[in-house]
């Protein structure tokens, strides 16, 4: 099998180059790969690099993540999140891959308290969940074989992230202020990449699981806050020295932290499509959070 890769420099790609390797041969690329394109902001380049390449399977986990910027660059996450994955749908439908593709709970408008399935309807609140549904509809439209996963509250032991900054404040200071009305997974790279090297091997394997929509985030449900009260009792418990403990992480609203980008109240996903057809068991949030933090200390 023949695996063309795209974002291999990002948290996920990067855990992606690890997991895919036992399926086959694996072409990792990122926006600064030289000898092909893997920047999704050319969309010629990457439409000639499926064609050079002509993979059985396309991973794309390469996107315009950076939310609040996007509200003021509406044209660049407008290329990456919704133009570039259309002309890999293209690509992949006339080269015959299947085409792998990551998406996200900002597609909803994060209202309710009940964990979101696949066939709800969807209603993003800003530019990056606009551009993110846009993607998966222009990969619906001109792909004949995709899965797209949608995730929430991705992290890695490699790079920063929402934990790494808990406990660099939790360091520096006595109390933190972390929202509370926010409510979602946390949800590692590697797992995340784990389950879709699973999901692969069972499409491209003929054992007729079928393509289309996945929600994938670890089991379970917590807020921010709770995330963060979380990570500093972990750290305590491996030893980090902490000026602040989790009693003195205060809840605050999500008013407290005004941002250009409108962040969704809730972020749940429900993972029974992908138990069901898959027959995976996604663990709690904690297990993963916990390890991560071993590995970094």
């Amino acid at each position: 099998m023949k695996i063309l890769l795209l974002g291999s420099a990002g948290q996920v790609g990067w855990e992606l180059q690890r997991s895919l390797v036992p399926l086959g041969q694996v072409l990792a690329l990122d926006r600064r790969s030289t000898d092909f394109c893997g920047d999704l902001s050319n969309l010629t380049g990457i439409a000639e690099t499926v064609r050079a390449v002509s993979p059985d399977v396309i991973v794309n986990a390469a996107a315009y993540t950076a939310v609040d910027k996007a509200e003021s660059d509406a044209a660049a996450a407008h290329t990456v999140n919704a133009e570039a994955p259309g002309v890999l749908a293209e690509a992949a439908r006339a080269t015959g891959a299947l085409l792998v593709h990551y998406s996200t709970d900002y597609v909803f408008d994060g209202s309710g308290d009940r964990p979101w399935s696949e066939t709800d309807p969807t209603g993003p609140l800003g530019v990056y969940g606009r551009t993110k549904l846009e993607g998966e509809r222009r990969i619906a439209e001109n792909c004949d074989n995709y899965l797209i996963l949608r995730t929430s509250w991705v992290y890695a032991a490699r790079g920063g992230n929402f934990a790494k900054t808990m406990l660099r404040l939790a360091g520096e200071r006595e109390r933190l202020s972390v929202v509370n009305d926010q409510f979602g997974a946390p949800t590692g790279a590697d797992l995340l990449a784990d389950v879709t090297a699973h999901m692969v091997r069972s499409v491209r394997g003929g054992s007729g699981q079928p393509g289309g929509i996945y929600h994938v985030a670890a089991a379970g449900e917590t807020s921010w806050h709770g995330y963060a009260r979380f990570v500093v009792a972990q750290a305590q418990k491996i030893g980090c020295a902490l000026k602040a403990a989790p009693e003195t992480v205060d809840p605050v609203p999500s008013t407290a932290f005004p941002t250009p980008a409108v962040r969704p109240h809730n972020s749940r996903l429900c993972t029974a499509k992908l138990g069901a057809d898959f027959g995976l068991q996604l663990p709690g949030w904690q297990v993963g959070v916990a390890r991560m933090l071993t590995e970094i200390n």
